[in-house]
């Protein structure tokens, strides 16, 4: 399957690229430090809890080590990362997800609500799961069969650009005669050529495709649409997973229907593609190896545990809040959950939980639920100086995509150094008189600051530009200083 390894560099810090390898294997060389330093690449600080996380993701390759007798006892290690928004907590765990080749699935806690209240059902955070996991082993798998599936789209699109009977057969003319002629008129013979001089047609036909000079060709493809079922469906209620599978499978047990289409020839390879890549594919191995990594891989992001916390035994409109921790306590100690591809079992799922807890506090969480969350990490609020590396230093940095979103207009753009400490000091100050919302502050500031840069910049004919302080102290001042401006655009 297709999971990751690295390539060592001389800081020691990996470099994950794809690669196909045996389930976890790639974690032989990805120490705890090493993944620590993966992760510093995309997130600037919050060291305890990159240090939490790495423990947890090398836990889980020390588990699969283990005899399986004592394998199935170990639990995972499941965290509550405390902090306010914007810090980090979410790309945390994404990025911890990518390193692993996981799959990967966000869900707020306050969307889902207690049985017998209408809304989501918690369960259907698994059926999420198992679906994230479902397309990434089949997205593997494809990769591994593209260039085989190719191959099988150009010879089907050479037949349908050369199709296999010539006109005169189709009026009862046999195929390997010709008609010649010649100085004693027009004369019947067999060309014992016919099927040479057809491949030299192909092999240019061939040359044609491959050099993308047929891609706006018109031919005509058969397709197979799935019969619609709008309108068919009862609504059920509850359960929204449920209806949604129950509707997939109903969708898939009723007669395909075969339609004739006239398309290019650009548009047929794409269809075509998909085609080859679903005969190639074979989805009963894909469904099987995506319910192992659900069960031993996955990570579900429970975010916004803390709307969810409160006064227990409390009465009122929130009195599902503690139903919905009860609803969610089995899954995460370990249950069954059925999905349309099989039973899922949750026992070794990591879930990592995250909150703001402004109002409340861990321990206003059900006791069952505090025990399943053995690990607790604080996160701490970011300041200038952290605005200032956020800008900066990571991969694809905040900087960096709008230098790549000018260059597109063949405009440059440069940051001087007091410019981007103005940015991250207006972005603080900003944080500090309004809503703490972390780094997500910097995105309305840069958005603000280049507004007028980004609408005039196809007219202006600007070639180059230098986002300095005063620069920025010039098209903030006015929303800066206004503090009811403020409040709505920043």
């Amino acid at each position: 399957m297709n999971t990751k390894v690295i390539e060592q560099t001389k800081d020691a810090a990996p470099e994950v690229r794809d690669e196909g390898s045996d389930d976890l294997m790639w974690l032989d060389e990805l120490t705890p430090h090493q993944i620590v330093a993966e992760l510093d690449k995309y997130i600037v600080g919050q060291d305890d809890a990159k240090k939490s996380v790495a423990i947890v993701l090398r836990n889980r390759w020390r588990r699969q080590r283990v005899d399986e007798e004592l394998r199935v006892e170990i639990a995972p290690s499941n965290l509550i990362l405390i902090g306010p928004t914007g810090v980090g907590k979410t790309e945390i765990a994404r990025r911890l997800a990518r390193l692993a080749g996981a799959p990967f699935l966000k869900v707020e806690a306050s969307k889902f609500t207690e049985v017998g209240y209408v809304g989501r059902d918690v369960e259907s955070m698994i059926r999420d799961l198992v679906d994230i996991s479902i397309n990434l082993v089949r997205a593997d798998r494809e990769y591994d069969v593209q260039e085989l599936a190719e191959g099988r789209v150009e010879e089907r699109l050479l037949d349908l650009l050369l199709p296999a009977t010539n006109p005169e057969t189709a009026q009862g003319v046999e195929a390997h005669q010709v008609f010649v002629a010649g100085p004693n008129g027009v004369e019947t013979q067999d060309d014992e050529e016919l099927p040479e001089r057809r491949q030299r047609t192909r092999d240019k036909l061939m040359k044609l495709l491959k050099d993308g000079k047929l891609e706006d060709r018109q031919i005509e493809i058969e397709v197979t649409q799935s019969a619609s079922i709008d309108g068919m469906m009862i609504p059920m209620g509850g359960g929204e997973g449920v209806d949604h599978n129950f509707t997939e499978m109903l969708q898939d047990m009723l007669p395909k229907k075969k339609k004739q289409r006239t398309v290019s020839v650009a548009e047929a390879r794409r269809i075509l593609l998909q085609d080859e890549l679903e005969k190639l594919v074979d989805m009963d191995a894909v469904v099987n190896e995506a319910l192992y990594r659900a069960e031993e891989m996955g990570i579900v992001f429970l975010d916004e545990i803390d709307k969810v916390a409160g006064e227990r035994g409390g009465q009122g409109p929130d009195v599902s809040r503690e139903g919905v921790q009860r609803d969610l306590l089995p899954i995460v100690e370990g249950s069954t959950v059925t999905t349309k591809y099989g039973l899922v079992r949750t026992d070794h799922i990591l879930f990592i939980a995250a909150g703001a807890f402004h109002v409340s506090k861990p321990s206003d969480l059900i006791p069952e639920l505090q025990g399943r969350f053995p690990i607790r990490v604080e996160l701490r609020s970011l300041g200038e100086k952290d605005f200032v590396r956020i800008l900066q230093e990571p991969k694809n940095a905040l900087l960096e995509q709008y230098r790549a979103i000018i260059e597109t207009e063949g405009a440059t753009i440069s940051f001087a150094e007091d410019g981007v400490k103005e940015i991250a000091r207006i972005a603080t100050e900003l944080n500090e008189r309004m809503e703490n919302i972390g780094a997500r502050r910097l995105h309305t500031v840069m958005t603000t600051l280049l507004e007028d840069v980004l609408f005039e910049l196809p007219e202006s004919g600007s070639k180059s530009l230098t986002v300095d302080r005063q620069f920025v102290r010039d098209h903030l001042r006015r929303v800066v200083e206004d503090e009811d401006l403020s409040r709505y655009i920043l």
